[in-house]
């Protein structure tokens, strides 16, 4: 039987492996794009699976004042999809990352 002390020992060092795994899915995610379209691929927004918006692409037919209340719908409709597909994204890493740890089915992290 182990004594309490390496026992909380034991528990920090999983804590901290833990913790060092999340941090390297979280950076991973912040490398992986994903990419919205809107208005049959006329606004497109790139993003990362941790959501920062990395570019934004408009076609130039979409460039008159008067189409501006449209583009901005395009442009809002194209983020949201790329938004689905980053946690998409993201779910699935950290859903590996998970279970590498052996933690049990349904256990969220972060904490």
């Amino acid at each position: 039987m182990q004594s309490m002390e390496e026992m909380i020992k034991a528990a920090q060092q999983a804590a901290e492996t833990i913790q060092k795994q999340m941090t390297e899915a979280q950076g991973k995610l912040d490398q992986m794009e994903v990419e919205g379209l809107s208005g049959g691929g006329l606004v497109k927004i790139r993003c990362s699976a941790k959501g920062r918006v990395i570019g934004v692409a408009i076609d130039d037919s979409l460039m008159q004042a008067s189409e501006k209340p449209i583009l901005e719908d395009l442009i809002a409709a194209a983020y949201n999809d790329a938004r689905v597909k980053a946690d998409s994204v993201a779910n699935a890493e950290l859903a590996k990352a998970q279970q590498g740890m052996g933690l049990p089915p349904g256990f969220k992290l972060p904490f």
